[in-house]
């Protein structure tokens, strides 16, 4: 199973607009659109990163080339 990932722009932690939560998964989106599904070109559409949240699963979607993923170092 993954682990959790935190996610940051720049110095910014991102955190969950629902819950407030700072664990993720990551997964990539595909920002599909009407014309290219109709002459069958949805392979072409943008892509986003798709933050799912560990908590309570509401997916936040970004396309910003700053955004960074990261696993806390262990604490032992």
């Amino acid at each position: 199973m993954a682990r959790p990932l935190h996610a940051a722009i720049g110095e910014r932690p991102i955190l969950c607009l629902m819950c407030g939560n700072n664990t993720f998964r990551e997964r990539e989106v595909k920002l599909n659109s009407t014309g290219m599904e109709f002459f069958n070109m949805a392979w072409a559409n943008e892509s986003a990163t798709g933050l799912i949240c560990w908590s309570c699963g509401h997916v936040h979607l970004f396309v910003n080339r700053d955004l960074r993923t990261y696993r806390q170092k262990r604490e032992h």
